[in-house]
């Protein structure tokens, strides 16, 4: 690969970073072609994009980025790399491997996680896995929080239409007894 093919995948890869505020990076080696291209539908059938590059390329492209990606390219970049891009949920990604690992087997730890950037904070290590997979989507934030501003007014709306109830029919009562 010449010098001015490298830059153009470095570029390519540091608009791909730009654009995908989420991206995950896994270690597949070990993988038959069979089993990249079944991971790379799953991953299509999601809705996130899943590649791989060279190490030295991926460093190269964190570098041009804005922000600390050192601890990311010291210990995930080694090996096999894959990235998977999202671009609007940040535990997709998590949810897709994990998915996946389900369907080769209770005992199967690949496509393993070495790393991820969300919204420029570093998770690096199998450890960190389970706990990206539960984070929630802005989306859910925001309905969570739309939830919660909504239910006091609900509240009260509710206990001002039961007591209309009540008070009507106690009006009623006593304008029955009345006539009696």
């Amino acid at each position: 690969m010449t010098r001015d093919e490298k830059k153009v995948i470095i570029d390519g890869l540091t608009e791909k970073f730009k654009e995908n505020p989420f991206f995950y990076i896994t270690d597949a080696s070990g993988f038959s072609v069979a089993q990249v291209n079944a991971f790379r539908r799953a991953c299509f059938e999601k809705g996130v994009e899943y590649k791989v590059y060279k190490n030295t390329l991926i460093s190269k492209a964190l570098e041009n980025l804005e922000g600390d990606y050192s601890e990311l390219s010291d210990k995930a970049l080694k090996g096999f790399s894959g990235i998977i891009f999202s671009n609007e949920t940040s535990n997709l990604p998590a949810n897709v491997l994990l998915d996946f690992r389900k369907k080769l087997g209770k005992k199967a730890t690949k496509p393993a996680f070495k790393g991820a950037s969300i919204d420029a904070d570093i998770f690096v290590g199998e450890e960190n896995l389970e706990m990206l997979s539960k984070l929630k989507s802005k989306q859910e934030l925001l309905g969570d929080l739309i939830g919660l501003l909504q239910s006091p007014a609900m509240n009260l709306i509710s206990a001002l239409q039961s007591g209309q109830n009540n008070i009507t029919g106690v009006l009623k009562t006593l304008a029955d007894r009345e006539e009696k």
